[in-house]
Protein backbone atom coordinates (compact mmCIF):
# COMPACT_ATOMS: atom_id res chain seq x y z
CA UNK A 1 0.00 0.00 0.00
CA UNK A 2 2.86 2.38 0.77
CA UNK A 3 4.23 1.95 -2.74
CA UNK A 4 0.78 2.61 -4.20
CA UNK A 5 0.39 5.84 -2.24
CA UNK A 6 3.87 7.06 -3.15
CA UNK A 7 3.10 6.31 -6.79
CA UNK A 8 -0.15 8.29 -6.59
CA UNK A 9 1.66 11.19 -4.90
CA UNK A 10 4.37 11.28 -7.55
CA UNK A 11 1.96 10.79 -10.43
CA UNK A 12 -0.39 13.55 -9.31
CA UNK A 13 2.59 15.82 -8.69
CA UNK A 14 3.62 15.23 -12.31
CA UNK A 15 0.12 15.89 -13.62
CA UNK A 16 -0.16 19.25 -11.83
CA UNK A 17 3.43 20.29 -12.39
CA UNK A 18 3.37 19.33 -16.07
CA UNK A 19 -0.16 20.38 -16.96
CA UNK A 20 -0.55 23.50 -14.85
CA UNK A 21 3.12 24.29 -15.32
CA UNK A 22 2.64 24.43 -19.07
CA UNK A 23 -0.28 26.82 -18.58
CA UNK A 24 1.56 29.08 -16.14
CA UNK A 25 5.02 29.11 -17.73
CA UNK A 26 4.60 28.34 -21.42
CA UNK A 27 1.06 29.08 -22.65
CA UNK A 28 1.75 32.73 -23.45
CA UNK A 29 5.55 32.73 -23.37
CA UNK A 30 6.92 35.86 -24.98
CA UNK A 31 3.62 37.73 -24.70
CA UNK A 32 0.26 37.43 -26.40
CA UNK A 33 1.66 38.64 -29.72
CA UNK A 34 4.46 36.08 -29.74
CA UNK A 35 4.46 32.78 -31.62
CA UNK A 36 6.59 31.14 -28.94
CA UNK A 37 3.81 30.24 -26.50
CA UNK A 38 2.14 26.84 -26.68
CA UNK A 39 -1.40 28.20 -26.25
CA UNK A 40 -4.60 26.29 -25.50
CA UNK A 41 -3.72 23.35 -27.72
CA UNK A 42 -0.29 22.98 -26.17
CA UNK A 43 -1.66 23.05 -22.64
CA UNK A 44 -4.29 20.46 -23.58
CA UNK A 45 -1.62 18.11 -24.89
CA UNK A 46 0.57 18.74 -21.84
CA UNK A 47 -2.16 17.47 -19.53
CA UNK A 48 -2.72 14.45 -21.76
CA UNK A 49 0.99 13.67 -21.87
CA UNK A 50 1.33 13.75 -18.08
CA UNK A 51 -1.30 11.03 -17.76
CA UNK A 52 0.01 9.00 -20.69
CA UNK A 53 3.58 8.97 -19.37
CA UNK A 54 2.60 8.22 -15.79
CA UNK A 55 0.20 5.47 -16.86
CA UNK A 56 3.14 3.60 -18.36
CA UNK A 57 5.40 4.48 -15.42
CA UNK A 58 3.17 3.64 -12.44
CA UNK A 59 0.03 2.03 -13.86
CA UNK A 60 1.28 -1.40 -12.82
CA UNK A 61 1.91 -0.15 -9.28
CA UNK A 62 -1.14 1.89 -8.26
CA UNK A 63 -3.36 1.90 -11.32
CA UNK A 64 -2.33 5.51 -11.99
CA UNK A 65 -5.53 7.23 -10.86
CA UNK A 66 -3.98 10.67 -10.13
CA UNK A 67 -7.47 11.97 -9.52
CA UNK A 68 -10.03 11.56 -6.70
CA UNK A 69 -12.83 11.43 -9.28
CA UNK A 70 -11.12 8.52 -11.04
CA UNK A 71 -10.60 6.70 -7.77
CA UNK A 72 -14.26 7.16 -6.80
CA UNK A 73 -15.39 6.18 -10.29
CA UNK A 74 -13.34 2.99 -10.25
CA UNK A 75 -14.69 2.12 -6.80
CA UNK A 76 -18.25 2.75 -8.04
CA UNK A 77 -17.52 0.63 -11.09
CA UNK A 78 -16.17 -2.20 -8.94
CA UNK A 79 -12.65 -1.89 -10.33
CA UNK A 80 -10.94 -0.72 -7.14
CA UNK A 81 -11.34 -1.64 -3.45
CA UNK A 82 -13.34 0.92 -1.49
CA UNK A 83 -11.10 0.60 1.58
CA UNK A 84 -8.20 2.19 -0.33
CA UNK A 85 -10.15 5.18 -1.68
CA UNK A 86 -9.57 7.69 1.12
CA UNK A 87 -5.84 6.98 1.28
CA UNK A 88 -5.56 7.35 -2.49
CA UNK A 89 -7.43 10.66 -2.46
CA UNK A 90 -5.26 12.05 0.33
CA UNK A 91 -2.05 11.06 -1.48
CA UNK A 92 -3.32 12.62 -4.72
CA UNK A 93 -4.36 15.87 -3.07
CA UNK A 94 -1.10 16.24 -1.16
CA UNK A 95 0.89 15.52 -4.32
CA UNK A 96 -1.10 18.18 -6.18
CA UNK A 97 -0.55 20.82 -3.49
CA UNK A 98 3.18 20.10 -3.29
CA UNK A 99 3.39 20.42 -7.07
CA UNK A 100 1.50 23.71 -6.88
CA UNK A 101 3.97 24.94 -4.29
CA UNK A 102 7.01 24.01 -6.36
CA UNK A 103 5.45 25.61 -9.43
CA UNK A 104 4.69 28.75 -7.42
CA UNK A 105 8.34 29.04 -6.32
CA UNK A 106 9.45 28.74 -9.95
CA UNK A 107 6.81 31.12 -11.31
CA UNK A 108 7.65 33.81 -8.76
CA UNK A 109 11.37 33.50 -9.48
CA UNK A 110 11.03 36.21 -12.11
CA UNK A 111 11.14 39.82 -10.98
CA UNK A 112 7.81 41.61 -11.00
CA UNK A 113 5.74 38.54 -11.85
CA UNK A 114 2.11 38.25 -10.76
CA UNK A 115 0.76 34.70 -10.69
CA UNK A 116 -2.86 35.80 -10.97
CA UNK A 117 -5.20 32.86 -11.49
CA UNK A 118 -2.29 30.41 -11.52
CA UNK A 119 -4.07 27.96 -13.85
CA UNK A 120 -6.88 27.56 -11.31
CA UNK A 121 -10.42 26.58 -12.20
CA UNK A 122 -13.47 28.80 -11.89
CA UNK A 123 -16.81 30.02 -13.12
CA UNK A 124 -18.33 33.47 -13.59
CA UNK A 125 -15.57 36.05 -13.34
CA UNK A 126 -13.01 33.28 -12.87
CA UNK A 127 -14.04 31.40 -16.02
CA UNK A 128 -11.71 32.09 -18.97
CA UNK A 129 -14.76 32.61 -21.19
CA UNK A 130 -17.06 34.08 -18.55
CA UNK A 131 -19.29 31.00 -18.27
CA UNK A 132 -21.64 30.78 -15.28
CA UNK A 133 -21.95 28.26 -12.49
CA UNK A 134 -24.55 26.02 -14.17
CA UNK A 135 -22.53 25.78 -17.38
CA UNK A 136 -19.41 24.96 -15.37
CA UNK A 137 -21.23 22.34 -13.31
CA UNK A 138 -22.69 20.59 -16.35
CA UNK A 139 -19.37 20.72 -18.20
CA UNK A 140 -17.42 19.15 -15.36
CA UNK A 141 -19.99 16.43 -14.67
CA UNK A 142 -20.36 15.43 -18.33
CA UNK A 143 -16.66 15.45 -19.15
CA UNK A 144 -15.66 13.53 -16.03
CA UNK A 145 -18.40 11.00 -16.81
CA UNK A 146 -16.92 10.41 -20.26
CA UNK A 147 -13.39 10.35 -18.85
CA UNK A 148 -14.39 7.42 -16.65
CA UNK A 149 -16.02 5.65 -19.58
CA UNK A 150 -12.76 6.01 -21.51
CA UNK A 151 -10.68 4.79 -18.58
CA UNK A 152 -12.85 1.80 -17.81
CA UNK A 153 -13.26 0.84 -21.44
CA UNK A 154 -9.57 1.18 -22.28
CA UNK A 155 -8.54 -0.88 -19.23
CA UNK A 156 -11.23 -3.54 -19.68
CA UNK A 157 -9.81 -7.05 -19.92
CA UNK A 158 -11.51 -7.33 -23.32
CA UNK A 159 -9.75 -4.24 -24.71
CA UNK A 160 -6.49 -4.45 -26.71
CA UNK A 161 -3.62 -4.77 -24.23
CA UNK A 162 -1.02 -2.02 -23.85
CA UNK A 163 -2.94 0.83 -25.46
CA UNK A 164 -4.93 2.12 -22.49
CA UNK A 165 -2.50 4.96 -21.60
CA UNK A 166 -2.73 6.33 -25.14
CA UNK A 167 -6.53 6.35 -25.15
CA UNK A 168 -6.70 7.86 -21.67
CA UNK A 169 -4.06 10.51 -22.40
CA UNK A 170 -5.71 11.54 -25.65
CA UNK A 171 -9.08 11.49 -23.91
CA UNK A 172 -7.83 13.99 -21.34
CA UNK A 173 -6.35 16.10 -24.15
CA UNK A 174 -9.74 16.25 -25.87
CA UNK A 175 -11.45 17.12 -22.60
CA UNK A 176 -9.12 20.12 -22.21
CA UNK A 177 -9.64 21.22 -25.80
CA UNK A 178 -13.38 21.33 -25.10
CA UNK A 179 -13.49 22.91 -21.68
CA UNK A 180 -10.54 25.22 -21.05
CA UNK A 181 -12.69 28.19 -22.16
CA UNK A 182 -15.46 27.17 -19.74
CA UNK A 183 -13.74 26.26 -16.46
CA UNK A 184 -10.04 26.07 -17.35
CA UNK A 185 -10.73 22.32 -17.13
CA UNK A 186 -10.70 20.44 -13.88
CA UNK A 187 -12.28 16.95 -14.05
CA UNK A 188 -9.87 16.41 -11.15
CA UNK A 189 -10.44 17.81 -7.64
CA UNK A 190 -6.79 17.33 -6.65
CA UNK A 191 -5.55 19.30 -9.68
CA UNK A 192 -7.98 22.11 -8.83
CA UNK A 193 -6.95 22.23 -5.18
CA UNK A 194 -3.23 22.07 -5.88
CA UNK A 195 -3.14 25.43 -7.65
CA UNK A 196 -6.15 27.15 -6.06
CA UNK A 197 -4.33 27.48 -2.73
CA UNK A 198 -1.67 29.61 -4.44
CA UNK A 199 -3.85 31.63 -6.81
CA UNK A 200 -4.18 35.38 -6.33
CA UNK A 201 -7.90 35.18 -7.03
CA UNK A 202 -10.99 33.86 -5.22
CA UNK A 203 -10.41 30.38 -6.66
CA UNK A 204 -10.65 28.71 -3.26
CA UNK A 205 -14.16 30.10 -2.76
CA UNK A 206 -15.28 28.15 -5.84
CA UNK A 207 -13.32 24.96 -5.16
CA UNK A 208 -16.47 23.19 -3.94
CA UNK A 209 -17.78 22.92 -7.51
CA UNK A 210 -14.55 21.31 -8.69
CA UNK A 211 -14.91 18.64 -6.05
CA UNK A 212 -18.64 18.03 -6.32
CA UNK A 213 -18.97 17.96 -10.12
CA UNK A 214 -16.00 15.69 -10.97
CA UNK A 215 -16.80 13.28 -8.13
CA UNK A 216 -20.41 13.06 -9.29
CA UNK A 217 -19.43 12.61 -12.93
CA UNK A 218 -16.79 10.04 -12.04
CA UNK A 219 -19.15 7.98 -9.90
CA UNK A 220 -21.82 8.05 -12.61
CA UNK A 221 -19.29 6.98 -15.24
CA UNK A 222 -18.12 4.06 -13.15
CA UNK A 223 -21.64 2.87 -12.38
CA UNK A 224 -22.86 3.22 -15.97
CA UNK A 225 -19.90 1.40 -17.50
CA UNK A 226 -20.11 -1.46 -15.03
CA UNK A 227 -23.88 -1.74 -15.37
CA UNK A 228 -24.07 -1.51 -19.16
CA UNK A 229 -20.76 -2.88 -20.42
CA UNK A 230 -19.31 -4.68 -17.41
CA UNK A 231 -19.93 -8.20 -18.60
CA UNK A 232 -19.72 -9.71 -22.05
CA UNK A 233 -23.01 -10.93 -23.53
Amino acid sequence: MTKKLIAEFIGTFWLVFGGCGSAVLAAAFGGTDSNLGIGLVGVSFAFGLTVLTMAYAIGHISGCHLNPAVTLGLVAGKRHPANEAVQYIVAQTVGAIVAGGVLYVIATGKAGVEVGGFASNGFGELSPGGYGMVAALITEVVLTFFFLLIIMGATDARAPAGFAPIAIGLGLTLIHLISIPVTNTSVNPARSTGVAVFAETAALSQIWLFWVAPLLGGALGGVVYNSVFGKAD
